[in-house]
């Protein structure tokens, strides 16, 4: 199946869902200036770019539940394709994109409230737009002003995103072909980024953060991929305790953890990737110990992760292996905190791990997509959290299915602390795989890069 016939199914399973005389309308992101004459590199709505394949920006979809699709796209103007490019323009849309009729983007205003007339329920993504539901009410006014001629007006607004969050959670054949190529692309970024780090030690050459954010970047455009999926971390000794660092330009020392967090974008499509190595090749024994520990806790997260478990179960199993780890080398006093029943009852744990272990992947790298099973949305139950003493309303995590895909990323971050061992001071390790859900476990598509100690230890001796 081509990409434009799966464009058209999923617009079609949208209109199914719109109710007699629904209307929806999805526009792409805006352009966004960075200074003066100058924009940030565009990047099309994840939304929109689902339901269309069109990466052109001032642009937007309009769905009716009777499945017509028409699509408001730039003009064609020869003046401005010489400086910005080739526009598909709207006599060119219908063909090119499967949509049932096109028109300028200058003829939104106009056109707008005609295809809003009489329809029941006008659908477009909340809180995603700033300045959407301004032009709505607008639209709808205009709609209005027409009553009198009999014309009816929308009598309800509903959340789009509620139906394309849906769709977009379960992967298709075609999303995780794109997928699993970003993941191999990026897992060669952190592969060039461990050896290049040891490389230059050996070589007696100062490194910075920097120097291996720039192998990134390299290897992800050398291979095709239009973006990083999101600001790239690359942390170097204490900055790795911070847990969204930015690569900047800190020193890596000769016995230094690194810890890298990259990952690219594909044809829409991110990939997300941690890493955590020393930055010469070999872990010292304190170092090793956490490590070794990190990686159990990532073991038990993915064999919890399966269809029919819930989103939870591999946080859960993640926090029991690190409960007993954080008691067995000594950075939790059992005489303290208790047991390790205790550790995670009062999360003790959070001083050391203070994050879930996953998250949805997909065409956002913090993928769409309701982390309460739909089914079970009326089941709720309080509890105090032991922490904040925050009164907290739990209801019934995701059921994993197959096509899902998900994030596996536990990690120990050890600030200087009363109490703490000096010799786990500033370390900071997180290991982060990309996971698709099967009926009988999970396949991680990013193992690429190695992820043991030893073969870590091995490649970047190489």
């Amino acid at each position: 199946m081509t990409p434009s016939n799966l464009y058209a199914q999923r617009r079609a399973l949208v209109s199914s869902q719109l109710g007699t005389g629904g209307i929806a309308i999805i526009p792409t992101a805006l352009e966004r200036q960075r200074n003066r004459d100058s924009d940030f590199l565009f990047r099309h709505d994840s939304y929109f770019y689902y339901l269309t394949g069109f990466t052109e920006p001032n642009a937007c979809l309009v769905i009716t539940a009777e499945g017509e699709a028409k699509l408001f796209c730039q003009p064609k103007d020869a003046e401005r394709e010489v400086w910005d490019g080739l526009r598909l323009g709207p006599a060119a849309a219908p063909a090119a994109l499967g949509v049932q009729a096109a028109f300028a983007s200058t003829e939104l205003a106009s056109q707008m409230p005609k295809m809003l007339e009489n329809r029941s329920t006008v659908w477009y993504p909340f809180a995603t737009h700033k300045g959407l539901e301004t032009q709505v009410d607008g639209w709808l006014n205009s709609v209005r002003a027409r009553v009198r001629f009999g014309a009816l007006c929308p009598q309800q607004q509903r959340d789009v995103c509620a139906i394309l969050d849906e769709m977009r959670l379960v992967k298709d054949a075609h999303e995780l072909t794109i997928m699993r190529r970003a993941s191999q692309i990026s897992a060669r970024a952190h592969v060039r980024a461990m050896q290049r780090s040891a490389t230059m030690l050996r070589a007696g050459q100062e490194v910075r953060e920097y120097h291996l954010d720039a192998e990134l970047l390299h290897e992800f455009r050398q291979h095709g991929s239009q973006y990083p999926a999101y600001g790239s971390i690359v942390a170097a000794g204490a900055n790795a305790c911070v847990l969204h660092y930015r690569a900047d330009a800190g020193l890596i020392h000769n016995g230094d953890l690194v810890l890298i967090d990259a990952g690219c974008e594909l044809d829409g499509y991110a990939s997300d990737i941690t890493r955590t190595f020393p930055a010469n090749g070999t872990f010292t024994g304190p170092q090793r110990l956490l490590y070794d520990l990190v990686l159990a806790s990532q073991d038990a997260a993915v064999a919890a992760t399966r269809a029919g478990a819930r989103f939870i179960e591999p946080h859960e199993a993640t926090v029991k292996v690190l409960a007993q780890g954080l008691l067995d080398v000594g950075l939790l006093d059992k005489n303290k905190v208790g047991n390790a029943q205790d550790v995670i009852a009062n999360r003790s744990y959070f001083q050391f791990y203070m994050h879930r272990t996953g998250h949805w992947l997909g065409m956002d790298v913090h993928d769409c997509g309701s982390y309460v099973e739909p089914s079970e949305v009326g089941q709720v139950s309080e509890r105090k959290d032991p922490l904040s003493g925050e009164i907290i309303k739990d209801r019934p995590s995701r059921v994993l299915q197959p096509g899902m895909v998900l994030t596996i990323e536990p990690g120990l971050y050890v600030r200087p602390a009363p109490g703490v061992p000096e010799q786990f001071h500033n370390i900071g390790i997180r290991i982060e795989d990309d996971a698709v859900v099967t009926a009988t476990g999970c396949e991680l598509i990013t193992r690429d890069v190695p992820v043991k100690a030893d073969e870590i230890e091995a490649l970047m001796r190489a």
